[in-house]
């Protein structure tokens, strides 16, 4: 009897259905910190000349001025959403002055806390909210962690393919029901597996000794006699252990997938719940905002997770209530590092293999998630993050203790089938090609990116700062000489005045107090 994933295969195989495989839609979120050209974290605010960070559609800043978010229009085509990327990068160097991007997901060099500035949106209640939500951050879990910088990659399939799908398989409840189930047995897969990413793709095995200030358990050894920098010898990455995201307190939360409501209701009590831990953190007292509220959550945006369910949401509209008003709209993941090697962070041939992986992920047969399985894939994410190209490494199975050479080799086996539906839907050997790449990597760590940071520190006697300023140099000087198109420019340059007019217009249509916003806003989640 076919097994679910190859029945998927064979319906979405059908010569009328090809379509729907090159109708898979992308946006891409790239994190990058402005730097001084000495290497130092800038210290100036987010430039005018880019716009505005709060209403730009491709260009924001993350937690702190200097750590600035590049995004992509959604797009069907890889080449216009890479294409994209390396435009918005050479508009910003346009504007940056002698400053430079960093060009890797572990900070610059970095003088504790005091040196990270809050990013500011201006005066709105929408643009107050923002801020005091990363004072907040801050405060919970230190400024340093939040100059940890990633690229977050936005997935969805066209609706043409879930109304099939969902006729296929006998019109089962509410179609939207449905798109929510299938989204969250990806999700479910994903976790199972995300491993995988975060050994192909990791890229942050070490890190400036500058950013362990004050930390004597990180567990990580001296590079060098100077100890300028510290790593994780068999490491992957780094951005994705204990100093990266993550958070103790979160660690009790145990959110599971095996619904939408529960995945609401989980998120929506640790939103409405205090904390003991925040409590002593002003949120309002004689209007200080040093976060939004005492609970375990200030908002969902604060919930660590390598993927996340997602919903464009109306202004002012809260991420859950969205969720639940239309459903899962996408899905975006969040376990990818920077790739100092290459110019935008990522490129054609990674997001061949992620759409791979993540149709993989749909299409195959799932099952619900129990806390012992919760335990069992944090368990393997670690040891990947900490000695992912350790030989000999095990990872536990469904079936015990097995080699992560004999794992991964059988996942990337299983998605052979996709690669070839996926060539056969753009008329190419890519993503086949891609999938080898991958399997390449499994049989030599030193073809995988992190492999490549230490040995390069290696063989040239640099640090780690040293070498990711290197090629933050190098793609600076890259982007310099770049010149954008006449159309792009003008786009570019139009975004910039209509960014910096909406934010006057938001600041001069607020008609409540930002306490009132406040409240307004967190009563959504009561009526959820």
């Amino acid at each position: 009897m076919p097994s679910h994933l190859q029945k998927e295969l064979l319906m979405l195989g059908a010569p009328q259905n090809l379509n729907l495989v090159t109708g898979i839609s992308r946006g891409i979120e790239k994190e990058s910190l402005r730097i001084t050209p000495d290497g130092l974290l800038a210290q100036t605010p987010h430039a005018a000349s880019l716009g505005s960070a709060l209403t730009h559609p491709s260009i924001t800043t993350d937690y702190s001025e200097a750590l600035m978010e590049f995004i992509t229009p959604v797009s069907q085509s890889i080449d216009r959403s890479i294409g994209m990327l390396e435009d918005v990068h050479s508009f910003v160097y346009q504007n940056l002055e002698d400053e430079i991007l960093w060009s890797a997901s572990m900070p610059c060099i970095m003088a504790g806390d005091d040196s990270i500035s809050v990013a500011q949106y201006g005066s709105s209640n929408v643009a107050r909210m923002k801020t005091a939500y990363r004072y907040g951050l801050g405060h919970r879990y230190g400024r340093l962690m939040q100059a940890i910088a990633g690229i977050h990659y936005n997935f969805s399939m066209p609706r043409a393919y879930w109304d099939l799908a969902w006729n296929s398989a006998g019109q089962p409840g509410d179609i939207s029901d449905y798109i929510n189930t299938r989204y969250l047995g990806l999700i479910r897969n994903f976790q199972h597996y995300s491993w995988l990413l975060v050994y192909l793709y990791g890229a942050s095995p070490a890190v400036c000794s500058s950013f362990l200030q004050g930390q004597d358990n990180h567990g990580l050894q001296a590079f060098d006699d100077q100890s300028r920098s510290m790593h994780a010898p068999f490491g992957t990455s780094l951005r994705m252990g204990d100093m990266g995201y993550n958070s103790n307190a979160q660690k009790g939360m145990n959110i599971c997938y095996n619904s939408l409501d529960d995945y609401i209701e989980t998120l929506r009590r640790a939103i409405l719940q205090p904390h003991p831990d925040y409590g002593a953190i002003s949120c309002g007292k004689n209007g200080d905002y040093q976060q939004l509220s005492d609970s375990l959550l200030q908002i969902e945006n604060e919930f660590y997770s390598p993927i996340r369910p997602k919903r464009v949401a109306y202004s002012g509209e809260t991420p859950l209530s969205a969720l639940r008003r239309n459903g899962i709209e996408y899905i975006e993941v969040r376990c990818i590092d920077v790739n100092p090697f290459l110019p935008v962070g990522l490129d054609a041939g990674q997001i061949r293999f992620m759409d791979t992986f993540l149709l993989f992920c749909l299409l195959d047969s799932n099952k619900a998630c129990t806390e012992q399985d919760q335990a069992t894939q944090r368990s393997n994410l670690e040891a990947i993050v900490n000695r992912g190209r350790q030989p000999g490494l095990m990872l536990t199975t469904d079936s015990g203790e097995q080699a992560f050479t004999d794992v991964a080799n059988t996942l990337l086996d299983s998605m052979q089938d996709v690669a070839i539906l996926l060539d056969r839907a753009f008329e190419c050997e890519d993503y086949t090609h891609a999938l080898s790449d991958q399997k390449a990597k499994i049989e030599d760590p030193e073809l995988t990116p992190s492999a490549r940071i230490l040995r390069e520190m290696r063989d040239k006697n640099l640090p780690f700062f040293r070498l990711a300023m290197a090629y933050s140099q190098r793609w600076a000087d890259h982007f310099h000489s770049r010149q954008l198109d006449p159309a792009s420019q003008a786009r570019f340059d139009h975004e910039r005045q209509d960014s910096l007019q909406r934010q006057i217009d938001l600041e001069q249509s607020d008609s409540i107090s930002f306490e009132q916003y406040l409240k307004n806003f967190f009563e959504q989640y009561q009526s959820l």
